[in-house]
C-alpha cells in the first residue's frame, strides 16, 4: 500500500482561534489585534477627512476632496434622505456616515496588507455598532409619539382587537431581540466567513506547494487562484455590508419616525 500523499495532523486548518489574537495581556481584558485595528481605522479616518477638507473648493481640484464629498453625498441623498424623509434625515447624517465610513475601512482592511484583518469578524465590534442603531432608532422614537403613544404604534391601525394580545408580543421581540441581533450577525458573519476562507485558501495553497508532490504543489496553485477571486469577491461583500448596516439603520430610524409603524 503506498503512503499517503500527505502526513495527517501536518496541516492545521484555520478556525476561531485564529480571530483572537492578543497583543497585550490575556484573558477577556486583554488588548488584541481587532481592537488595535478598530483604533487605527479611527486615526487614519479623521487624518484623511481633515486633510480632504482642510482646502474645500466649490468644484472639487482634489481627489481626496472628490472622494469625501462623493461618500458624503451618498450616505446623505442615497440612504439618509431617500430612507428617512427630506424632513428628518439631516440630524442622523453624521451618525450614518460615521458608521458606514467606519466599517467599510474596517472591513478592507481584511485584504489590505499588512493589516489582513477585518475588525468586524470578532462579534462584540458589530455588536456595540448595532447599540448605537438601536439606542437610536428608540429615542427618536420616543420622543416623537411619547413612550405610551411609541409602543402604541408598534400594532397598526386597524388591527383586529382580538389579535393584539398575540401580535404585540411578537412585535416587541421584533423591535428589542430580532432587529438588533441580524443586524449586528449578518456583518460579523459575512466578515468572519469571508475572511476564514481567504485563510483557508492562501494558507492551504501555500501548504500544498511546499508539499514536494507535483499534483499537490499544482493544486496549490489553483488553491492560491481561487484566493485572489476570493479577494475580489470579499471586496465587494464589504462594500456591501457596509451599506446594509447603514441602509438597515436608516430603515429602522425612519419606522420609529413614521406616524404609523
Amino acid at each position: 500500500m503506498s503512503a499517503p500523499l500527505l502526513a495527517e495532523g501536518d496541516f492545521t486548518t484555520p478556525g476561531t482561534g485564529d480571530f483572537w489574537q492578543p497583543v497585550i495581556g490575556s484573558g477577556t481584558w486583554s488588548i488584541s489585534r481587532a481592537s488595535i485595528v478598530l483604533v487605527l481605522s479611527a486615526v487614519l479616518i479623521a487624518w484623511y477627512l481633515l486633510v480632504a477638507t482642510r482646502r474645500l473648493a466649490v468644484v472639487p481640484t482634489g481627489k481626496r476632496q472628490f472622494l469625501t464629498e462623493m461618500t458624503y453625498g451618498f450616505v446623505r441623498n442615497s440612504v439618509a434622505r431617500d430612507i428617512i424623509g427630506s424632513r428628518d434625515f439631516l440630524q442622523f447624517v453624521p451618525m450614518l456616515f460615521t458608521m458606514f465610513v467606519l466599517i467599510l475601512v474596517n472591513n478592507l482592511f481584511g485584504v489590505i496588507p499588512p493589516v489582513l484583518f477585518p475588525t468586524f469578524s470578532r462579534v462584540g465590534f458589530p455588536a456595540a455598532l448595532t447599540l448605537v442603531t438601536f439606542v437610536s432608532y428608540h429615542v427618536v422614537g420616543v420622543r416623537r409619539m411619547g413612550f405610551g403613544g411609541y409602543f402604541k404604534h408598534v400594532i397598526p391601525e386597524g388591527t383586529p382587537w382580538w389579535i393584539v394580545p398575540i401580535l404585540w408580543p411578537l412585535e416587541m421581540l421584533t423591535y428589542f431581540f430580532t432587529r438588533p441581533v441580524s443586524l449586528a450577525l449578518r456583518l460579523f458573519g459575512n466578515m468572519f466567513a469571508g475572511h476564514l476562507l481567504l485563510v483557508l485558501f492562501i494558507t492551504g495553497g501555500e501548504y500544498l506547494v511546499t508539499s514536494g508532490n507535483v499534483g499537490l504543489a499544482t493544486a496549490g496553485v489553483f488553491s492560491w487562484l481561487m484566493g485572489v477571486l476570493m479577494t475580489v469577491f470579499e471586496i465587494l461583500v464589504e462594500f456591501l455590508q457596509a451599506y446594509i448596516f447603514i441602509l438597515l439603520s436608516a430603515l429602522y430610524i425612519a419606522g420609529s419616525l413614521a406616524d404609523e409603524h
